[in-house]
């Protein structure tokens, strides 16, 4: 959002009778916020970019993911939401991440952040149109790319095939909300655009590639003498994780294809507790960004 766009924004005039300072939350101004960014992701094609990635991707793997085996095609439904479930963790957290990390950041350092705070509205207003904005740019992009391979499952297995992959995407999109989250809390604490770029990245090494491999290399030194009992509950501190097991126990042959069965309590798998946590994620990295928020 550049300096003039904000004099575009039919909610948020500039003129000087309207020069003072919002002590009450509005809605409507989030709404304008978030429409405003939502545009600007359209106008610039991201949307339509990420989307054609996605629809790339999931086709390639719906049809190729069992080459190795000597088949091609559309193997199980099983087969394949397992095959996807891998490639959402790999690239949505990257793309959500990529997203958000300069929404704050950007705008302080090209000097329109102080301009956007002398208008009418709030700091939490501000920060939740933006990340709405975004939000529903990424929500598109998944659900158009995702889409495709919906309607291929759909005419395979029918109204199960609908059923278990729309469950897939929810918590998909869900994910890509969690991880946007943690973007927008990287932009308001990072001083420049440089360092929350390199915060994003390590945060996505940190939770697809290391904390997994840290917990497990912990069960394998100790020979399963420490961290056994909380192992599996330590898992809800990745949403990364919180995404793969709602995914694995929505069938019973996924849980056999992952190994999770015999690891992850059956307490621990009720979707309303992996919903919570998943919930969790996105709220609580906004709410230390709103109490961070400084212009």
């Amino acid at each position: 959002m550049n300096d003039a766009a904000t004099a575009t924004m039919p909610g948020l005039s500039a003129h000087p009778s309207t020069m003072t300072r919002a002590t009450r939350f509005s809605p409507r101004q989030v709404a304008t916020l978030a429409a405003k960014e939502l545009r600007d992701r359209l106008r610039n094609r991201w949307v339509l970019a990420v989307a054609l990635v996605f629809a790339v991707f999931s086709l390639l793997i719906t049809y190729a993911g069992g080459a190795q085996q000597g088949t091609v095609g559309v193997r199980s439904l099983e087969f394949t939401i397992t095959s996807l479930v891998s490639l959402v963790i790999y690239l949505v957290p990257l793309i959500a991440l990529l997203l958000g990390f300069d929404a704050v950041v950007g705008e302080r350092e090209r000097g329109s952040l102080d301009l956007l705070l002398a208008l009418p509205i709030t700091r939490l207003e501000l920060l939740l149109g933006k990340y709405l904005g975004l939000a529903g740019a990424l929500a598109l992009a998944m659900l158009g790319g995702l889409a495709v391979v919906g309607v291929v499952l759909g005419r395979q297995f029918g109204s199960a095939g609908w059923f278990h992959y729309g469950g897939f995407v929810f918590t998909s999109v869900l994910l890509g909300l969690a991880f946007l989250s943690l973007a927008v809390m990287l932009s308001v604490v990072a001083r420049d655009r440089t360092r929350a770029s390199g915060l994003a990245i390590a945060l996505w090494f940190l939770f697809v590639l290391v904390f997994d491999l840290g917990l497990l290399g912990l069960l394998v030194a100790s020979g399963g003498r420490w961290g056994g009992d909380v192992f599996p509950y330590l898992l809800l501190l990745n949403p990364a994780d919180i995404f793969r097991i709602l995914n694995v126990f929505s069938l019973d042959d996924m849980r056999r294809v992952f190994g999770l069965a015999a690891i992850v309590p059956p307490a621990l798998a009720q979707p309303w507790l992996l919903g919570s946590a998943m919930a969790a994620w996105i709220v609580a990295p906004l709410a230390l960004a709103s109490w961070r928020f400084k212009p």
